[in-house]
């Protein structure tokens, strides 16, 4: 078969099939958009394979299969994005809620200036010695890690680590007292 009537049968196939093609993808798929899509690389996918199909009988089948499968994968993506979306959703949901609660509960308490002291130290009381060296230089004097690496003649990296483990202490001993947390050490 030379290359023009190859591109005629094509095209014929083409436009015999497409529209059938196209109301079954987006019988399951619903948009037409994506149905479209679906069609059209089913039929670049049998343009490359042209050559190579050795008998058009199961042409219809072939092209069948192929949408479905197209359409299988698309929902199977949109699947799992939709999940995604959900668990984070999910998951601001609660943050939003946590940050209610601890704002409420913040307002509704009546802090004197001498009780956040008193908190603040309770709560840095609770450190091992090292960490709480370190992390009073850091946020309190406002050093930088290198100048506290430096002074303490430790590494930077062992500076971060204990500011780190401060955070996670902190974070937890004042978990009532979140936006205070967040207001003094951020």
């Amino acid at each position: 078969m030379d290359s023009t009537s190859r591109n005629i049968h094509f095209e014929n196939v083409y436009i015999l099939h497409y529209p059938k093609l196209k109301r079954f993808a987006k019988e399951y798929v619903l948009i037409e958009e994506d149905a479209e899509n679906i069609v059209q690389d089913t039929f670049t996918d049998l343009w490359e394979r042209w050559c190579s199909l050795s008998s058009h009988n199961n042409l219809l089948a072939f092209l069948f299969l192929s949408v479905k499968n197209k359409c299988i994968d698309l929902l199977r993506h949109r699947i799992v994005l939709q999940n995604a979306e959900n668990k984070i959703m999910e998951e601001y949901q609660l943050t939003l809620c946590a940050n209610y609660y601890s704002l409420d509960v913040f307002s509704q308490e009546k802090i004197e200036e001498k009780e956040i002291e008193e908190l603040i130290n309770n709560a840095l009381n609770t450190l091992p010695e090292k960490c709480r060296e370190i992390f009073i230089k850091s946020k309190m004097e406002g050093k930088k890690q290198k100048e506290i690496s430096e002074e303490l003649n430790i590494s930077i990296k062992t500076v971060e680590a204990q500011i780190s483990i401060a955070y996670k202490k902190l974070r937890i001993e004042l978990k009532d007292f979140m936006p205070l947390f967040l207001f003094l050490f951020y």
